[in-house]
């Protein structure tokens, strides 16, 4: 009679998880989660963007083992790395764009979330926690620019800190406090540095509740409507695994060809040139994805009230990310997915052109018809958040939603889980 006890590795894993389910947990989060099933490739920037939060962990630690945060010594380590550390290039390259693809995953995920309205109800926790991850990215990535210590990382890192100085009272507090002194220099970067490598595993603690408040409730969907019953859903492995893979391998190719044949692309030059506090660069700007706070910043040419121009800029600034968290109750709408509000749907794309069009302010000198276009940039933002959402919800009438997610993915086929795909009246 064949044995069919279990091994003894099973038996092992059998005794550890009666008393921490660690295992049944995996198994049910990863393997039996019911997801709906129409979910498209939108979704799939989720999980790339925890696969590179991981990827620029491991290779700043790595890169951490080889840097020296010193203002005098900080340029030549790197140099050091490039050069004479095995793999050191690669490293550097790995985690230098992978800032760059990391915010481009992320900011896809936010706009996605957006058009989908994945902050509405029973949501807004969720989108709340996703805007403190965006700001904690924020500043880990500031202050990673700042590390290098070349002429860019310098004069950024004495831009941008001294904008606190405008806050009355406590800003040259502030401002002192950040420096470690009363200009930008050695103790600077160590804080820097230390901060840097802290904020990351700050980032994943917040990550695992924007998971566990991800599946409180399950996924958003493309159409926006509740699962009404285990029609609706699928297990999570294999589809969606087979189909984040996917997702995987095409995003792995355009990261190696940023890593391999255009490393420097989204770099500034001026930051191959070693800190010079004697000789300012001609333009001062911030990596690309900082580009648009950085335009909304300096488009504030003006007191605005009471306010000194200043000042403005530095507050209308942190509100276009602080206004995010506010955004479940902005928009009115009852209706989720854009793809049956027929007026959102269009004023979508004009919040995205609006927010490219900042980031080319952002990346040219502020003079001339750069500054007229940031201003009108930095007032439509805030035109379409604080009046927009809330007068679009108030007059659009949507189209009619589908009874469910499987009536709706029966009657349209395929084409109808795609995102944008339009959408057959049940």
């Amino acid at each position: 009679m064949a044995d069919t006890r279990p091994g003894a590795t099973a038996r092992i894993i059998r005794w550890i998880d009666y008393r921490l389910p660690f295992v049944q947990f995996l198994n049910h989060e990863l393997n039996e989660y019911p997801t709906p099933r129409n979910l498209s490739y939108w979704w799939n920037f989720g999980s790339l963007s925890g696969i590179m939060l991981v990827v620029m962990i491991v290779t700043g630690i790595m890169l951490a083992t080889q840097y020296t945060p010193s203002a005098d010594l900080a340029f030549d380590s790197v140099e050091r790395i490039m050069r004479d550390v095995n793999y050191g290039w690669l490293l550097r390259y790995l985690h230098m764009n992978g800032g760059s693809m990391f915010f481009a995953i992320v900011y896809i995920h936010l706009f996605r979330g957006l058009y989908y309205g994945s902050y509405k109800t029973p949501r807004e926790l969720l989108w709340i926690i996703g805007v403190i991850i965006l700001l904690l990215l924020v500043a880990t990535a500031f202050m990673g620019y700042v590390l290098p210590w070349g002429q860019m990382s310098y004069w950024a890192a004495t831009v941008i800190t001294n904008l606190f100085s405008a806050i009355p009272v406590i800003g040259p507090g502030i401002v002192t406090f950040l420096w470690g002194g009363f200009t930008v220099g050695d103790p600077t970067l160590h804080r820097f540095y230390a901060l840097h490598y802290l904020l990351p595993f700050v980032i994943v603690a917040i990550v695992l509740l924007h998971l566990v408040a991800l599946h409180r409730h399950g996924s958003n969907n493309p159409l926006g409507i509740d699962q009404k019953g285990p029609q609706d859903t699928i297990p999570f492995h294999p589809y969606y695994t087979i189909k984040d893979l996917f997702g995987l391998t095409v995003f792995l190719l355009i990261y190696a060809f940023f890593v391999f044949y255009a490393p420097n692309f989204l770099g500034e030059p001026d930051n191959y040139i070693p800190a010079n506090p004697m000789q300012t660069p001609n333009h001062i700007v911030p990596e690309w994805y900082l580009l648009p706070y950085y335009a909304i910043l300096r488009s504030i040419t003006f007191p605005i009230l009471f306010i000194s121009s200043k000042l403005a800029g530095v507050i209308l600034a942190f509100s276009s990310i602080f206004i995010l968290f506010f955004l479940p109750w902005l928009d009115t709408s009852p209706v989720r997915s854009a793809r049956f509000r027929p007026i959102y749907k269009r004023v979508f794309w004009l919040l995205v052109i609006d927010v490219i069009a900042l980031g080319w302010v952002g990346a040219n000198p502020p003079e001339g018809i750069v500054v007229t276009v940031g201003q009108i940039a930095t007032l439509y933002y805030f035109i379409h958040m604080l009046i927009l959402f809330p007068l679009i919800g108030k007059l659009e009438r949507p189209l009619p939603l589908p009874s469910s997610i499987s009536a709706a993915v029966q009657s349209g086929g395929a084409r109808l889980s795609g995102a944008g795909a339009p959408l057959a009246k049940p």
